[in-house]
C-alpha cells in the first residue's frame, strides 16, 4: 500500500535532530519527526523533591506541553490546570528515562525534562522520549564535566515510537492523518539492550489478535532501533 507521505509501511519518517538547540539549558535538542517538532530540554536542580531528601537519591521528571498552534486549529494554553493526556503523557516521559539511569550515581539533584511541541503531526509524546533521552544525556555530560558527579549514571538508550493498523495494513511511526483514522494503534518504548519500558495498544474499531500485535511490536522494535542508532551518533556511547 502507498502512505499518503510515499513512505513503506517499515519506513520511519524522516529524522532530524539538532542538538544544543536552546542557549541556557544543561542538555537541549530539538527533533523532528517528518512535520512533527518539539523542543527538548534539560534542566538540573542542586535538589530533590520532599520524598527523596537525605535518601542519597536524585530525580528525573518531565513536562510536557502543545504550543497554541501547534495544530490546525489553536489551542489554549494550560495555564493552571493539566487536561489529563497531558498528565498521563508527561508521566510516561519521566517513567521512560528514569528506566536508563542510575538515580544514586545522580547524587540529590533533579533533572527536569521540558517537552514544548512546536508543530504536532502524530507521535508526539514517543518524539518527547526519543529527544528527551538526548536532552537528559547532554546536561548528564555537562555536570560531569564540571566534576559535579563521577561518571554519567546511564545505564542504557532509550527511545520510542508509534505502530498501528491503517486500513487493514501494519505501519510504523503513524503520522497524524494515519493515525486519526487508524484500527489500532500502538506506542512502544524501547531501551537499547532490546527490553520494554512501556507498551500502549488500544483498538480503535474492533479487537486486535495477538498476530496483529507480535507484528507491530517486531515493527516498533525495528524502528526504535534506528532510532537509538541515531542517538549514538549525538551522545556516544554509554
Amino acid at each position: 500500500m502507498s502512505r499518503v507521505d510515499g513512505r513503506n509501511p517499515d519506513q520511519l519518517r524522516k529524522i532530524k535532530i539538532t542538538k544544543n538547540f536552546v542557549k541556557h539549558a544543561e542538555g537541549s535538542c530539538l527533533i523532528e519527526c517528518g512535520l512533527t517538532r518539539v523542543i527538548c530540554t534539560a534542566s538540573v536542580e542542586e535538589s530533590v523533591p520532599p520524598f527523596l531528601k537525605g535518601k542519597g537519591t536524585g530525580w528525573v521528571t518531565a513536562e510536557y506541553g502543545m504550543l497554541p498552534r501547534s495544530t490546525d486549529t489553536r489551542m489554549r494554553r494550560e495555564k493552571t490546570l493539566t487536561s489529563g493526556r497531558t498528565l498521563e503523557i508527561q508521566r510516561l516521559i519521566g517513567r521512560s528515562l528514569r528506566g536508563v539511569i542510575d538515580l544514586k550515581q545522580l547524587g540529590e539533584r533533579t533533572v527536569k525534562i521540558d517537552c514544548d511541541v512546536i508543530q504536532a503531526d502524530g507521535g508526539t509524546r514517543t518524539a518527547s522520549i526519543t529527544g528527551g533521552f538526548i536532552a537528559l544525556a547532554l546536561a548528564l555530560d555537562k555536570i560531569k564535566k564540571q566534576n559535579l558527579i563521577d561518571r554519567a549514571p546511564l545505564t542504557d538508550y532509550v527511545a520510542a515510537v508509534s505502530a498501528g493498523i491503517y486500513k487493514g495494513q501494519p505501519l510504523l511511526d503513524l503520522n497524524y492523518e494515519e493515525d486519526s483514522c487508524a484500527d489500532m494503534d500502538m506506542n512502544v518504548v524501547m531501551v537499547g539492550s532490546g527490553k520494554f519500558v512501556e507498551v500502549q495498544g488500544t483498538a480503535e474499531r474492533a479487537p486486535f489478535s495477538r498476530q496483529q500485535m507480535d507484528k507491530l511490536l517486531n515493527l516498533a522494535a525495528q524502528g526504535i532501533r534506528e532510532l537509538i542508532k541515531m542517538q549514538r551518533k549525538y551522545v556516544g556511547t554509554i
